[in-house]
């Protein structure tokens, strides 16, 4: 008898406070709901790479990407996700420059300028960003608000000298995202008079030095590379792929260069057999990458989803 009271004083308790949340509007679920996200953080990712200075779309007959891409579109896409994000990070992953008469009428200013514009907050370089010369681009970086992030070049004695930086932390909702860059040898890309003095350094010694420092001494919750060194290669060549298998505490890189469509990051095992995503989203501003990243508060543990979206009239998610 005692054990019915019981049962049955648990089953009204239960009912009445359904009822309860019922008439509040609110459910034990949705509360449940509400403390596991009040214990993330939740950052948004976004990215693009070679871009190639396609300001318009593509027009609605081409047999390619018909309709796709361009600026304007872009632009509404991402103050769409800032509209309902919190912490949005914007980063591209280089070649910015050359690809249509904007380019060469304008040399870059544009670009840069749109760029600003649409709040990007970092980018790498890439070796067609060589194009008109290292001045050129040493130029056109007084309309850039945001810095162009690389390690591997070592610009002293020429334009670009003190222009870059090798790395950059965001806070974004108390977590610290540490972000570099890698370019890609340019010797054989890029006529050697459009470089100049630039030294080119490995990009997997500079990936070791860079990725410990910003998870051990500056103690980052994520470290991003920005790369431009490719997806991946039937050689040996140094790639994304390649960086993500011999790194250790890199958690995202970014890719460009390959002009390689993935609708879904590459998650590739590193040294320590933990998982890297390796991403890219092809070329020409056709799509827009979005990587969601949730931290815990307590744990510092972090998970993450991604997938690609279409720039066009309809933003279609891929993958």
């Amino acid at each position: 008898m005692g054990d019915f009271i019981m049962t049955q004083n648990r089953r009204d308790f239960i009912r009445s406070v359904a009822s309860a949340g019922s008439l509040l509007g609110i459910g034990v679920l949705s509360s449940a709901f509400q403390i596991e996200e009040e214990e993330n953080i939740k950052v948004v990712i976004l990215h693009t790479n070679d871009v190639h200075s396609h300001i318009d779309p593509f027009p609605d007959n081409d047999p390619k990407y018909p309709g796709l891409g361009g600026v304007e579109r872009r632009a509404a896409l991402i103050n769409k996700i800032r509209a309902t994000e919190k912490n949005v990070l914007l980063l591209d992953a280089g070649d910015i420059f050359q690809g249509t008469p904007y380019f060469n009428m304008y040399a870059g200013e544009i670009e840069m300028k749109l760029m600003t514009k649409m709040g990007y907050d970092a980018s790498a370089i890439g070796n067609h960003d060589f194009d008109l010369g290292i001045e050129n681009l040493a130029k056109q970086l007084q309309h850039a608000s945001f810095p162009m992030i690389c390690a591997n070049y070592d610009f002293t004695g020429t334009a670009m000298e003190g222009k870059t930086i090798p790395y950059k932390i965001f806070e974004k909702g108390g977590v610290r995202i540490g972000v570099f860059g890698l370019g890609i040898e340019l010797e054989g890309l890029v006529g050697s008079n459009m470089y100049g003095k630039t030294i080119y350094i490995d990009p997997l010694i500079k990936a070791a030095e860079m990725s410990h420092l910003l998870r051990k001494e500056k103690k980052c919750d994520v470290v991003i590379c920005l790369s431009h060194l490719g997806y991946r290669y039937d050689n040996d060549k140094v790639s994304d792929y390649v960086l993500a298998k011999k790194s250790i505490g890199i958690d995202i890189i970014i890719g460009a260069h390959t002009h390689t469509f993935l609708d879904k990051p590459t998650i590739v095992k590193n040294r320590e057999d933990k998982e890297v995503y390796v991403t890219q989203v092809g070329w020409a501003g056709i799509r827009l990458g979005k990587i969601t990243i949730s931290t815990n508060k307590k744990t510092r543990i972090t998970t993450m989803d991604a997938h690609t979206i279409n720039v066009s009239n309809k933003f279609d998610r891929v993958g």
